[in-house]
């Protein structure tokens, strides 16, 4: 009977020692806990561990911040750890796969699928062969890697960035219509102006005929002067045709003004592009002196007659007007419009052209005695980015010297002005309207510094006379 008080004691005094020990345990952890959350210098608390191998946050879960509800029990050390971000403090209580699992899986790049073959890109897979385009580079997939072109593209990112981080008067812009072509597609595309032959460059100067002392203006646009009388930019587009928009914009404004508003329409550039049969080139390139001569001696209907075609195939613009001669040298059509809306084919002739001395106050008494003239200018990569400002040629690609005989751009002149420009000092310039559209520039139109040359643009300006019959005189 004794030897079963003992057991029965025994067992007792262990259940009270088993019972403290828990006790303490847990109020080890609730003080742990409180002195936590309260940043007491006895935050430490928490019960430590050692490390040993195990899955317990993997089990678990992690939790973000502080969170004493993301526990579980480390039973190696006989205590309990912790899978929350602040386990992380000088006192780490953190489980012992915490770093593995929390942190370095977090920041593990996501893996990717694996492919026997092909190529990824941006995340998606391509399958060998296939051809994708960086900017102007088309790129194959080729034994599961990328090879691109490398041409110079018109569009370079970095060289807009230079001009507009830098103080040079005006700002550039990515358009979107010269993204993916080369630089030399912007040159042979979106140009078309042959350089002047020796015809246009022995053309005699004429001074037009106002006073000596006539005061220039400060400030002077064309079509303030003469509303209704002048026609705004068209787009040519990728037909690399400037030469015929040119030219025939000139002419257009010019007869309107010389009629003194009794011939407002716009002359068809496509009429040129089309029938203009000894350049044969159209939307590959002309030349300023044919254009000038066809004006002369066949003449062009209305814009409206006639208008743009915006098939890029050459069977495509076959000439689609006919004339014949009339009395005084005048043409008169034989064919209807191309475009059936409009009724009226009157055709619209010219004098011969004329070369405008390339002095600036010369060209400034032209534009105002007698309307917009033309301008063969030099085109730099810099100039498809025009957006704002007063144009100065900024450095651009090495590339540029390869095109130089693409580069000739026929523009129209048609006013001046002066503003502060770059560092802000007060600039000269000229108003020249430009055929990528409204979208580009200023609405159409770019202004470039004057009285300097800038980019060859006073140093070839060309002019005529509308031709009226007598009819259509004045008494």
């Amino acid at each position: 009977m004794w030897t079963g008080y003992k057991i029965l004691i025994f067992s007792y005094l262990a259940t009270e020692i088993w019972t403290e020990g828990s006790s303490l345990s847990g109020r080890d952890v609730g003080l742990g806990a409180a002195s936590s959350r309260n940043h007491s210098s006895s935050e430490g608390t928490r019960l430590k561990r050692a490390v040993f191998p195990g899955r317990y946050c993997s089990t678990l879960g992690c939790c973000e911040d502080r969170d004493d509800a993301c526990v579980t029990q480390f039973y190696e050390a006989d205590a309990v750890c912790y899978c929350d971000s602040f386990c992380e403090r000088d006192h780490s209580d953190c489980c012992p796969d915490y770093q593995s699992f929390c942190r370095e899986e977090k920041e593990r790049p996501k893996a990717l699928p694996w492919y026997s073959e092909g190529c990824l890109r941006d995340g998606q897979h391509f399958k060998e062969g296939s051809v994708i385009k960086e900017n102007c580079n088309p790129c194959t997939c080729s034994q599961q890697q990328w090879r691109c072109s490398q041409h110079a593209c018109l569009v370079r990112p970095e060289l807009l960035e230079h001009i507009n981080n830098g103080d040079f008067g005006w700002t550039a812009q990515n358009y979107s219509q010269f993204w993916g072509m080369t630089l030399q597609e912007g040159f042979t595309h979106r140009l078309g102006t042959l350089p002047p032959g020796p015809t246009l460059l022995s053309m005699n100067e004429v001074t037009a005929s106002l006073p000596t002392h006539t005061d220039l203006p400060e400030i002077f646009i064309s079509s303030y002067k003469w509303p209704g009388w002048t026609h705004g930019p068209l787009d040519q587009k990728n037909c690399a045709a400037s030469w015929a928009f040119s030219t025939a914009s000139v002419a257009a404004d010019r007869i309107a003004i010389h009629s003194k508003g009794q011939y407002t329409a716009n002359l068809s550039p496509q009429n040129l592009i089309s029938c203009c049969a000894k350049s044969r080139l159209g939307c590959h390139g002309g030349s300023i002196d044919r254009a000038w001569w066809f004006l002369r001696k066949r003449g062009l209907v209305s814009h409206a007659c006639y208008p743009l075609l915006r098939d890029p195939r050459p069977d495509a613009h076959a000439c689609a007007m006919e004339s014949r001669a009339a009395a005084r040298g005048r043409r008169q059509a034989t064919r209807p419009c191309p475009n059936s809306l409009e009724k009226s084919n009157r055709i619209f002739q010219c004098s011969p052209a004329y070369r405008v001395s390339s002095n600036e106050t010369e060209i400034m008494r032209e534009i105002m005695q007698n309307g917009p003239v033309q301008a063969i200018m030099q085109v730099h990569e810099d100039f498809f980015h025009y957006k704002t400002g007063i144009y100065r040629h900024v450095a651009g690609s090495r590339e540029e010297s390869k095109y130089r005989k693409l580069r000739s751009h026929a523009v129209k002149l048609t006013g001046w002005g002066t503003l502060r420009g770059a560092q802000g000092k007060k600039e000269k310039f000229w108003i020249a309207a430009n055929s990528w559209g409204k979208s580009w520039g200023e609405n159409g139109y770019f202004r470039i510094l004057r009285g300097v040359n800038e980019s060859d643009i006073e140093k070839l300006i060309i002019a005529a006379w509308g031709q009226l019959a007598r009819s259509d005189q004045e008494p």
